[in-house]
C-alpha cells in the first residue's frame, strides 16, 4: 500500500509528484498533458505551495537531444534528478521518458504514471516486465495510452465535406513515428472509416517536402493528415511540428488533420484530434487516487478517452472551405489568426 496523504490545506505531509517530460519547456503535445495533470490534482485538493511539491524536468528529445546518445544522457541526468526528489508518485509525458526512465522504475518503492505513450505498451512490457493485464497492471506502473482517435477525425471530416475521396497520411522513421504508423494502421484496420486512406513513411525533411508537393498534385487526394513530429535534413538540421506545420500550410493546398488539437494554432485547419489536456487530466487522476492510497496494480490503463474539435478559421478561409456555424459553436477551439 502506498502512503496517503490528506487533501486538505492544512495538510502537514505535501505530496511531491515529479513530471518528466520527454520534449521541450512549452511543447505542444508535452504542456498540454502537463497541464491536465495538475488541473486534475487541484480538482483531488492538491495545491502547488500548500499540500503538493511539484518537480518538473525537460528532456528536450526533439529539438536538441534527439540521437540515442544524448538521449540517454538525458535519461541519466533526470533519475540522478529523481533519486534525490524521491517523489510519491512519478509521472512521465510521452514515449521517450517512459521509455528510457519510466521503465528503469518498474521495481521502485515509488509508483509511475505514464500520460501519452504512443508505442504499443506490450513491447515495452517485453524489454522490462510491468504489465500483467491493462485492466490490471499488477505492479507499481499505470497510466494512459495516447489512443489516436483518427476513425473519428476521418469520420468528422467526411461529414463536413461529403466529396472527400482519399486521406494521406504522412509519418516520420522517429520512435513515435513507427508507433504512430502501428497505431494509425490498427485504429483503420479495426474500424473503417468512410472514405479512402494512404499512408507514406518519409525519413527526412527533402523527402517530406516532396510528399507535400507530390499530393497537392494529385487531385484524388482530399486533405492530408501529417503526423510528422521529427525530422531532420541533409545538414543534419532538425525540424519539430513548429517548423514543420507552418511551411505545410504555406506550401500546401489542402486541409490538414491533425494528431493533436493544438496543432491548429500553428496553422493546420483542425478537426478531431486527440486532446491532450484531457489526456493529462486522466493521468492526474490516477496521481490523485494514488496518493489518497489506491495501489497502482489494480488502476487500470485507459486509452485517451476524449477526441476535441479544433479549427483554424483563418487556415479554412485560405482554403476556401466553409464550417457550419453549429461545428463552430460546438468546437471546443476556435483560432481565428
Amino acid at each position: 500500500m502506498f502512503l496517503t496523504v490528506l487533501a486538505e490545506t492544512s495538510c502537514l505531509y505535501a505530496a511531491r509528484i515529479f513530471i518528466l517530460h520527454s520534449y521541450e519547456k512549452d511543447h505542444v503535445c508535452g504542456q498540454p498533458q502537463h497541464d491536465g495533470v495538475v488541473f486534475a490534482l487541484r480538482q483531488a485538493g492538491y495545491r502547488d505551495t500548500e499540500n503538493l511539491e511539484l518537480e518538473v524536468y525537460y528532456m528536450d528529445t526533439k529539438q536538441r537531444n534527439n540521437i540515442p546518445e544524448l538521449i540517454e544522457r538525458q535519461a541519466l541526468l533526470a533519475r540522478k534528478r529523481i533519486d534525490a526528489f524521491k517523489p510519491d508518485v512519478l509521472v512521465t509525458l510521452d514515449d521517450n521518458a517512459f521509455s528510457s526512465v519510466g521503465l528503469a522504475y518498474a521495481q521502485a518503492p515509488f509508483p509511475v504514471v505514464f500520460c501519452g505513450v504512443n508505442q504499443c505498451l506490450e513491447q515495452y512490457n517485453a524489454r522490462v516486465h510491468f504489465l500483467d493485464a491493462r485492466h490490471a497492471p499488477g505492479h507499481t506502473i499505470t497510466g494512459v495510452y495516447e489512443k489516436l482517435h483518427v476513425s473519428d477525425a476521418l469520420r468528422v471530416h467526411c461529414r463536413l465535406f461529403p466529396g472527400v475521396q482519399t486521406v494521406q497520411f504522412i509519418v516520420d522513421r522517429s520512435v513515435t513515428g513507427r508507433a504512430i504508423f502501428e497505431q494509425i494502421t490498427k485504429e483503420l484496420s479495426g474500424d473503417p472509416p468512410p472514405c479512402v486512406w494512404r499512408m507514406t513513411v518519409v525519413d527526412s525533411w527533402e523527402a517530406y517536402q516532396e510528399e507535400i508537393r507530390r499530393v497537392n498534385r494529385d487531385s484524388s487526394i482530399s486533405a492530408l493528415y501529417p503526423a510528422v513530429l521529427l525530422l531532420k535534413d541533409k545538414d543534419s538540421t532538425t525540424y519539430t511540428a513548429k517548423q514543420i506545420i507552418p511551411w505545410t500550410t504555406q506550401v500546401s493546398t489542402k486541409p490538414e488533420l491533425g494528431v493533436n488539437n493544438m496543432f491548429t494554432r500553428l496553422g493546420m485547419f483542425g478537426g478531431a484530434a486527440v486532446d491532450f489536456f484531457s489526456m493529462g487530466k486522466q493521468a492526474g487522476r490516477m496521481v490523485a487516487r494514488i496518493l489518497q492510497g489506491e495501489d497502482p496494480a489494480g488502476i487500470a490503463i485507459e486509452d485517451s478517452q476524449r477526441y476535441a474539435l479544433a479549427f483554424n478559421l483563418h487556415r479554412a478561409a485560405v482554403l476556401g472551405l466553409d464550417i457550419p456555424q453549429d461545428v463552430i459553436l460546438s468546437a471546443d477551439e476556435i483560432v481565428t489568426e
